[in-house]
């Protein structure tokens, strides 16, 4: 189980695909990071919020038979690496598409999806997805 603090301050990142950029070296962070790694000292403040772009292609991908008991229902899924049109590599499932038209190089776009939720009456998950952009 997952606390609602936890929940709300994931927000930005899960709902909206927001992660940083550091003005200094132009690196993109997706989750969103406080400092630079490349940069480290010369980086410091200069961190700010960043839109990742919510389009892409896909990286690479896999098609999971097998899963945990949690996403019985799921099976046979597929999950991804995107490359978004700025360059960020994002992972995700890629939803309301046919497992055997998934390709390298497909575009995609990202998309709100329920995730999960902490049993009839707790906390809803939602966060993004892929789905073909045709």
């Amino acid at each position: 189980m997952s606390s609602v603090a936890r929940e709300w301050r994931e927000i930005p990142g899960r709902y909206n695909l927001k992660g940083t950029k550091c003005e200094n070296c132009g690196s993109i962070f997706f989750p969103a990071r406080d400092f630079c790694p490349k940069c480290r000292r010369a980086g410091i403040g200069k961190v700010v919020p960043y839109n990742v772009c919510r389009t892409g292609k896909v990286y690479s991908f896999s098609v999971i038979h097998e899963a945990p008991d949690c996403n019985n229902a799921m099976k046979p899924y597929a999950v991804a690496m995107v490359q978004t049109d700025d360059g960020v590599l994002v992972s995700a499932q890629l939803v309301d598409v046919d497992l055997d038209k998934i390709e390298i190089g497909m575009p995609v776009r990202a998309v709100l999806r329920k995730l999960d939720a902490d049993g009839a009456s707790g906390v809803i998950h939602y966060g993004y997805k892929f789905v073909p952009n045709l």
